[in-house]
């Protein structure tokens, strides 16, 4: 075989493995951002309510600071939303967060006697979900993203306000979970007994497509 014809045999099996390479990667990108049932699977409906609650055996915690053991500890906490888009993937998929809630809750920050109330703010919020990344919720039009909190004291109750730029959670396909990680509030209004600032770690589900039968888990792609 001559030289032209070793380069043209070559030049097309060039053109073969990339024609399945692209094949495979057009198929493993196939269906929407937020599917049921499985990776790839039914797409989430627009105007679907998916929701989920603490996982098993977890809590939600808001510390004083990152990573630490001083602060507020909930052993109820849950998340409603409603998907809005859902393109294809890789894509964004949007979400608007219309409840948030957090109860049964403890503290050992000192001069702390108990937890009245956890109250989520401002809602609704906007939620965004990557393909292959992060979920982040920002503030809606009725305010920042904010979290109000009644403490019980040694002097009586305390009213501590936080607030947050933004949210950011990691999605899990493995246990269909959401984990908030350390998220910073800072305070915005409160006496000098409310902690400077609290870190927000909570682990949610498995996340549920209420609106179908069965209420199926969720998975992003």
């Amino acid at each position: 075989m001559d030289k032209r014809a070793l380069s043209a045999a070559f030049g097309a099996a060039v053109a073969a493995v990339l024609a399945v390479t692209a094949s495979a990667s057009a198929t493993a990108s196939a269906g929407e951002v937020l599917t049921t049932g499985s990776a790839g699977g039914t797409a989430v409906a627009s105007g679907d309510v998916l929701s989920a609650s603490l996982v098993s055996g977890t809590k939600a915690k808001i510390a004083t600071t990152a990573g630490g053991s001083t602060g507020i500890t909930c052993s109820a906490s849950a998340f409603t939303a409603t998907a809005n888009t859902n393109p294809a993937a890789p894509g964004t998929a949007t979400e608007t967060v219309t409840a948030h809630t957090l109860s049964t809750c403890t503290t050992n920050i000192t001069g702390a006697t108990g937890v009245q109330s956890i109250t989520v703010n401002n809602l609704p919020f906007n939620a965004s979900v990557t393909s292959g990344g992060s979920l982040t919720v920002t503030a809606g039009a009725a305010g920042p993203i904010q979290t109000t909190l009644k403490i019980n004291t040694i002097l009586g109750l305390t009213t501590c306000v936080y607030r947050a730029g933004s949210l950011t959670a990691t999605p899990s396909n493995t246990d269909n979970s959401l984990s908030f990680t350390d998220q910073l509030f800072t305070k915005f209004s409160g006496p000098s007994t409310c902690p400077g600032s609290g870190y927000f770690t909570a682990k949610y589900g498995p996340v549920q497509d209420t609106s179908q039968a069965g209420s199926p888990v969720v998975f992003v792609n």
